[in-house]
Order: structure tokens, then sequence, then C-alpha cells
């Protein structure tokens, strides 16, 4: 049973779980701020944490942007045995505890937004995609589970997460990644688009 990671982060409950790994609330022991901590074991196929925790913090990098609509991040690192039994040395990955989905949202609405709802979600989440792309990634797993309401004081906004499988589309030197084919599905098949199900390179522009 996972107790605590870090010095600060005490485990709750355990809220949620998913292929690549678990997701508990917690709380901040010093400041009392509830937080949502995720974990992966080391040896998994695909890890994906540490780099999850390298993009939020380059997404956060900008001071030209305020509202970024991305989690914040309180720690990360790789923790042994001592503070979990039985899973072996994990990957751990703390950051804002948030809301509902949007696809929680919906089956709770029996899956139908009303159209002024729609509107004001959709405005919100082409700026997260926006911010995203300007920063020179693509998320690659765009659906209503990975955009989230925030909780208090920012419950009026809509965050994006789980960049577990973005990926850089304009490289280091400026210039955009090649066009490819015959690459294995990245991302969830029910939401992937066509050229993605073909094999096609996910990239920021459309191929004719």
């Amino acid at each position: 049973m996972l107790e605590k990671v870090g010095k600060n982060f005490k485990i709750i409950r355990k809220i949620d779980e998913g292929a690549f790994g678990q997701i508990f609330q917690a709380i901040n022991t010093r400041t009392n701020l509830e937080v949502a901590v995720k974990i992966e074991p080391v040896n998994t196929d695909h890890p994906q944490l540490i780099y999850e925790c390298k993009l939020y913090n380059y997404l956060h990098n900008d001071s030209t942007v305020i509202d970024k609509g991305i989690p914040n991040i309180y720690y990360c690192s790789t923790e042994g045995t001592q503070l979990i039994y039985h899973l072996g040395d994990y990957n751990v990955l703390v950051m804002d505890l948030m809301g509902p989905s949007l696809e929680s949202l919906f089956n709770q609405t029996l899956r139908k937004f009303s159209l002024k709802t729609v509107l004001m979600l959709i405005d919100q989440m082409i700026a997260r995609i926006e911010y995203v792309h300007n920063r020179h990634f693509i998320h690659r797993d765009i659906k209503p589970d990975n955009f989230c309401i925030g909780l208090n004081k920012t419950a009026n906004k809509i965050f994006i997460l789980d960049f577990g499988l973005a990926k850089r589309y304009i490289q280091r030197d400026g210039k955009h990644i090649p066009y490819r084919e015959g690459k294995n599905l990245t991302g969830t098949a029910r939401y992937a688009s066509i050229n993605t199900h073909l094999g096609i390179e996910q990239c920021n522009f459309i191929v004719i």
C-alpha cells in the first residue's frame, strides 16, 4: 500500500488506474494543498512520467502567456521499495489535483451538452491546443478524458493534461519533422485521425 511520496505528500486514496499506472489523491502535509500523484513502475515497457514532467515544466516556462491551462508540477522523482510494497522502484509525478474530465461530465449529462456549454468549452480547448502547438509540440492523444475542469478558484477553467505521448514537431533547428508513413498507431483509436490510422506521422499541418 502506497503511503507517502517525497517528504511531504501523504496519500489519501486511489482515484484512477490505467494502462500506464495509477493516480492517487494526496495532501501536502506542510501546506495542506491537495494534489494528484501519478505513479508507474520503473520497469514498465514504455515509461512516460519523467518525460511528461519535463514537458510540463517546459510548457510552463513561457512568461508571455499567463493563462496556460497546464497543471502545475510539485515533485517528480524515482523512488524505491521503502515507500511502496511489492511494486519495486517506480516513477512518481505530483501535480495539481483536477476536477472531473470532460468525458465524465459528458456522461453525467447523458452525453448531451447545451450549445452554450459546447461553445464555452471549445473556446478554451482550442486555446490550450494552440498554446501547446506554439511551444512546438503536438499532444497526440487529444480526447475528452485529457481535458479536465479545475477546482476551487480554477473551477471555471479547462486544463489540458497527460502529455506522455506528446512529441516535438518543430525540431530544435527550427525545421518541421519530415513526412513519414508506416507509423504505428499512437493515441486512442477512437479519437485518432484518419491519417494516424493510415500510419502517417502526426504533425501540425494538413497532408494533401
